[in-house]
């Protein structure tokens, strides 16, 4: 079956079922990644939501199993933005012996003002790419053979790319939306060279969910909200509800159509094609699958987390 822009996470859904799997979704105490892990839940999955803070998790939970109370759901407190609060979390969830079956790179920040993480990197790739980074570093020997590993990239990527030179903006004049582009090839990067480095062991995709209002954009102005709003209806862009933007994530993680495409850069419901004039918004940048810098990032990430996939 083929599905669009326009297909919502039921739609992808459809005849599956994920009994016996578990799940991992960061960011999933509201939009886009509390819908993923509501829908993985829904066809049988049981799911592990993260969060920032325990109040978070609670509710999320709460508003979980009102809707599914047959569904198996648990919390982990994350924060992306601390590489001890990422080391305390995957030694949790190691220790407990789960097997990982479906690992959700979700969370993020867009376009913050400038700042630093607790360990001093630029708070965008600090959070964006560096936190999954180390995350998926974390988890890797919990995840099941033929894992999936699925990593929210975005079509800003295209707004510029990931400058291995200057990963915290230390040369540059930081730009707010210029470092969410930098954090958001990032991603993609991360997803491709995954593939490439454990590709024998899981497959890894990463995602543009689509344009979707959500609590992602809280830091923006609203004068750059009605730019950038202005700019999506000149260009054709159409905006999403919640259950379309996580549509692309949740049939990376479960469509048996992708297992030939490991290291893929997927797009409403499909694996992207390049940018062009009729495909402005969901194609890729001619960045995206840089092989060499890829690779850079990869080593660069290695040194500044001080963390090792072996």
């Amino acid at each position: 079956m083929s599905f669009n822009g326009e297909s919502t996470t039921e739609d992808v859904l459809k005849g599956i079922r994920l009994d016996g799997r578990h799940a991992i979704v960061t960011g999933a105490t509201g939009g886009l990644g509390i819908e993923t892990a509501r829908a993985l839940a829904s066809v049988g999955a049981s799911v592990t939501v993260t969060g920032r803070t325990a109040e978070k998790i609670d509710a999320a939970l709460a508003t979980l199993r009102t809707e599914l109370p047959d569904a198996q759901f648990d919390g982990e407190e994350l924060e992306l933005a601390s590489q001890a609060s990422i080391a305390e979390a995957t030694k949790r969830i190691v220790e407990k012996g789960l097997s990982i079956d479906l690992l959700l790179n979700n969370a993020g920040v867009m376009m913050c003002p400038e700042g630093q993480t607790q360990d001093g990197f630029e708070t965008q790739f600090g959070t964006n790419h560096l936190g999954h980074f180390a995350w998926t570093a974390g988890l890797l020997q919990a995840l099941a053979p033929g894992a999936r590993v699925v990593t929210l990239s975005s079509g800003a990527h295209a707004f510029g790319t990931c400058d291995v030179d200057d990963l915290n903006w230390k040369t540059r004049e930081y730009d707010p939306r210029l470092a969410y582009a930098h954090s958001k090839t990032a991603n993609l990067w991360f997803g491709s060279e995954l593939q490439r480095r454990h590709g024998d062991r899981l497959l890894s995709l990463s995602v543009h969910p689509g344009v979707i209002q959500t609590d992602l954009s809280r830091h923006v102005p609203e004068a750059l909200l009605d730019v950038m709003r202005e700019s999506l209806v000149e260009r054709g862009v159409q905006m999403k509800n919640v259950s379309q933007g996580a549509a692309t994530s949740v049939w990376g993680a479960t469509s048996e159509s992708l297992s030939d495409h490991g290291g893929a850069y997927l797009a409403d419901c499909q694996v992207a094609e390049p940018i062009s004039a009729e495909n402005a918004a969901g194609g890729y940048a001619q960045w995206a699958y840089d092989t060499e810098n890829a690779e850079r990032l990869w080593a660069e990430s290695e040194r500044l987390t001080g963390v090792s996939f072996g």
